[in-house]
């Protein structure tokens, strides 16, 4: 029996791996293909539905869909109207996976596995088609998973058990309880091992065997679908509030599918049930096939019911998931530049622009909290507002690349030479902008090197930091001032007196600096730091600078 439990246990074990490895290969075979593909398209209902389902059946993992999903709405990139429908499409993808293991079942796959591995591995030492070898290996890995439980469950020999036919039969199936109990009993299964496919697999391999009815099968089938959702709602923790309404409509999805399954439980499976053709009695041989139409029924009936509702659904998950004390103003999203089939290259060069005068008002609010840093003398509060420096900082840089991504897409369109300069300024602003995020980063990191050293600053210290940040804080909004409005000369005029007024300052506080902290009034460490955080200022300056020459072309 500890035998038979351990091989049982290594099969699922196996199975998961399998699955694992293939779901990785195939995303690295398909690579940015994915992201242009829930990008491009999105743009309606029934779209959006095709997209969840093909790329799900394509990765094998509805994990895998959900969680880059939500992922792409943390980023902006995806409304929440729009992933609601992929995880809608990525549900009906999944059912494909209980086709396959279905199939394992039903016929005997042991001598297509190690000819699968032989390939698999000679492609994996070709490098070239390496990921494509992952792909097969993973496949022949859960094909021999399914065969090895296949043969595990003929082993256990347990339609000839008494005490386990006991043990199930004891269980009246005519009972919502006991639906309810075993439904309870996939779910949690499902959470803990974090694979749906392995709790489908066990379920087939115990009605395959004869000793689990069907109507508990179905039970577990339906816990799966809701112990699923958990990889999404932990991929989401630390996401924006958009994204954790993504993953919160994948659990609401399945649970509504559950309640009205549950309401018409037995109907709804007879009639499964007379699809495939099975009737109660006629053997266990055609259970796994009962259990993957039920499979497939369930979502895409759920589906056609909430397809019509995604408005209502939306509302109702951010109803259930409210905004975090600053989330708006903190989650990274792109106001202007939004997920679809690339427009004419004027009107994407617009929306780029406006998405540009977004991501410097962004900067100029980065430029404040360093302000407000270096007046806190709370160490919890100071940690607090340093951690949302490094928040920011990380929004720069993901605004940076998107940005750019998408310039850079426009530009591959046929446009004119003189859009295509206006692009590759539009690319050096965003390069310095994300340089002036740098800035107020690596001030951060000053503030935070200050404060482990017990260093301090004196009066005098203060006023010259604070100056240095209200003039670089002055620029930078002189900076988003031009970026939305036309070129005009007087415009940058200002903005290159300031930059040498800026200058001006920082030779001004070095040679005081150096005087100060040669006569004793502050310690040596105390000078460097402070000059750290005015030098800064001055570099954040040029970069500011340069990004208004950018936009005037110089």
């Amino acid at each position: 029996m500890i035998a038979i439990a351990f091989k049982l246990l290594g099969a699922l074990a196996l199975l998961i791996y399998g699955m694992k490895i293939m779901s990785e290969a195939l995303q690295k075979m398909a690579g940015p293909q994915l992201r242009h593909i829930l990008g491009a398209m999105t743009g309606n209902r029934l779209t959006g539905i095709l997209t969840g389902t093909l790329i799900t059946a394509t990765v094998q993992s509805s994990s895998a869909t959900t969680v880059m999903t939500v992922s792409f709405v943390n980023a902006g990139l995806l409304t929440l109207a729009q992933a609601i429908t992929v995880i809608m499409g990525a549900n009906i993808g999944t059912t494909l996976t209980a086709w396959i293991m279905t199939l394992g079942y039903k016929m005997d796959l042991t001598t297509l596995v190690f000819p699968a591995f032989l390939i698999g591995i000679i492609l994996i030492y070709t490098r070239r088609h390496r990921y494509t070898g992952d792909a097969l290996f993973g496949l022949a890995f859960m094909f021999f998973a399914l065969v090895l439980l296949s043969a595990t469950g003929g082993e256990m020999d347990l339609e000839h058990n008494p005490d386990v036919v006991a043990f199930f039969t004891s269980f009246n199936t005519d009972s919502r309880l006991t639906i309810l109990l075993f439904l309870g009993i996939g779910t949690l299964i499902t959470c803990i091992v974090q694979s749906s496919a392995a709790v489908m697999a066990l379920t087939i391999m115990l009605c395959s065997t004869g000793v689990l009815p069907i109507y508990l099968g179905i039970a577990l089938v339906m816990g799966e679908n809701i112990g699923t959702t958990a990889t999404a709602n932990l991929a989401a923790l630390g996401a924006n509030t958009q994204a954790r309404r993504a993953a919160m409509a994948h659990m609401v999805f399945n649970v509504f599918g559950v309640i009205w399954v549950l309401c018409l439980f037995y109907p709804f499976v007879d009639l499964v049930c007379h699809l495939v053709g099975y009737k109660a009695g006629s053997g266990a041989g055609n259970l796994p096939v009962v259990l993957a139409m039920f499979h497939t029924c369930f979502n895409v009936t759920n589906t056609l019911i909430l397809v019509w509702f995604i408005p209502q659904l939306e509302q109702l998950v951010k109803w259930i998931v409210r905004p975090r004390r600053q989330d708006d103003e903190d989650e990274f999203r792109l106001k202007h530049i939004q997920g679809g089939l690339l427009k004419t290259p004027e009107i994407a060069v617009f929306e780029a622009q406006k998405e540009i005068v977004h991501f410097a008002q962004r900067i100029g609010r980065m430029v404040n909290m360093v302000k407000e840093a270096t007046e806190e003398t709370d160490a919890n509060e100071l940690d607090k507002r340093l951690e949302r420096i490094k928040k920011y900082e990380t929004i720069c840089d993901n605004m940076e690349m998107e940005i750019a991504q998408f310039l850079e897409l426009t530009s591959n369109a046929h446009v004119s030479d003189r859009t295509k300069q206006k692009i590759r300024s539009m690319m050096r602003e965003i390069s310095e902008m994300e340089s002036i995020g740098d800035s107020c980063y690596n001030m951060s990191l000053t503030l935070r090197r200050k404060w482990d050293q017990k260093a301090s600053f004196n009066e005098s210290q203060l006023r010259g930091i604070h100056l240095m940040l209200h003039e670089a804080s002055g620029a930078v909004a002189a900076m988003t001032e031009m970026l939305q409005k036309s070129r005009d000369q007087a415009l940058f005029e200002q903005a290159n007196a300031t930059e040498k007024r800026i200058n001006l300052l920082r030779d001004r506080m070095k040679q005081q600096n150096a005087e100060d902290v040669a006569n004793g009034i502050y310690s040596y460490v105390s000078g460097t730091l402070y000059m750290d955080i005015v030098c800064e200022c001055e570099r954040l300056a040029d970069y500011v600078m340069n990004v208004v020459e950018a936009r005037y072309g110089k």
